[in-house]
């Protein structure tokens, strides 16, 4: 199947949208299919308010529209709310062409923490553009439930993996200031991280990422430990090397990092809120508390073996088929 993907998440950038595009699409060249790919790459760009990393693509409607019909794809799936997916969700929408879309981030309650738009507002849009959708791929039952309670439709489930041979433990290293409590992701308002920072907790915090609040945050709290952005082996070393890893998001759909640093044998403390209550279910494996400072803690007492056994479930591999089986070819949509 010709499988066209648009999203206006892509390199340089490094979120859990980016992150999962690219393993989707190498498992889905894995089982034969071909992948088209529209990102920014190639567009002219102006950078996004407040988040000058991320590039947005202008005016990109006529040059979508020829990509599209220049591909021929079999089905194709919109990522991302932006310039870039309400062209190809415009250009769909007038040639009759099915498509399917994810809800990766919460916008509503991201824009919330920076201008306060009360999020009644950026859900109406939110439903104003998936609404078309055959199906609206979304991470987790929770989200599937909140978004429900909000008037999205055709929901479906969509998971992620972790690579665990990347992943995976390691033996701790005799380093200073253990217990050691790691926060690794992009460090922004909406990460909500100075509750992490500023939990009293023994030994060190340390903080790998980068994003618009580092310097501010660093300023604040020089007795963390910032580490800046790490990939691949690199960032495996710091959950490898974590006592504990302390997740302080309330907005996250899913987190990408919980399942690295589970891989990793790391247990998790977070609050008791969508993504986590999802991804950690067992108490096992982690502690989701209101009260973050207990909750890690207690993550320091359990087995890093069993932690590892479980982050074992989650795989590329098994995601990229739920999302194969959620997308509407063209052709048997055009014939029906």
């Amino acid at each position: 199947m010709r499988i066209l993907i648009i999203t206006d998440a892509w390199s340089p950038q490094v979120n859990g949208v980016v992150t999962t595009v690219r393993n989707t699409v190498r498992e889905l060249e894995a089982l034969g299919h071909e992948v088209g790919m529209i990102t920014p790459e190639g567009f002219r760009t102006l950078p996004c308010p407040t988040y000058p990393e991320i590039r947005l693509a202008i005016t990109p409607g006529t040059r979508v529209c020829r990509m599209i019909d220049e591909f021929e794809p079999d089905a194709i799936h919109i990522e991302t709310e932006a310039p870039l997916g309400m062209a190809a969700r415009r250009h769909c929408l007038a040639s009759g062409y099915p498509f399917t879309t994810a809800y990766h981030t919460q916008f509503p309650e991201f824009i919330h923490a920076r201008c306060r738009l009360p999020v009644g507002v950026t859900y109406r849009m939110m439903r104003w553009f998936h609404d078309p959708s055959a199906a609206v791929m979304v991470p987790t039952v929770e989200m599937r439930r909140r978004l429900q309670v909000r008037g999205l439709t055709n929901l479906a489930s969509w998971s992620r993996g972790v690579d665990t041979d990347v992943f995976a433990p390691a033996e701790h290293l005799a380093l200073p200031g253990r217990p050691i409590f790691l926060y690794a992701g992009r460090i922004a308002v909406e990460k909500s991280l100075e509750d992490f920072l500023e939990l009293k907790l023994p030994g060190t915090k340390w903080v790998v990422g980068d994003g618009p609040a580092r310097a501010g945050l660093e300023s604040k709290y020089p007795d963390a430990v910032f580490h800046g952005m790490k990939h691949g082996a690199d960032l495996a070393h710091y959950y490898q090397q974590a006592d504990a890893f302390v997740f302080p998001s309330r907005t996250d759909t899913f987190g990408l990092v919980l399942i690295e640093a589970m891989a990793c044998g790391t247990p998790v403390a977070a609050f008791p809120v969508s993504g986590p209550i999802d991804v950690v279910r067992e108490p096992s494996v982690g502690i989701l508390s209101e009260n973050l400072r207990d909750a890690a803690i207690a993550a320091l007492d359990l087995d890093r073996t069993a932690v590892r056994r479980y982050a074992l479930q989650y795989t590329w591999s098994g995601a990229t088929r739920q999302f194969v089986s959620h997308l509407r070819p063209i052709r048997i949509a055009a014939a029906a």
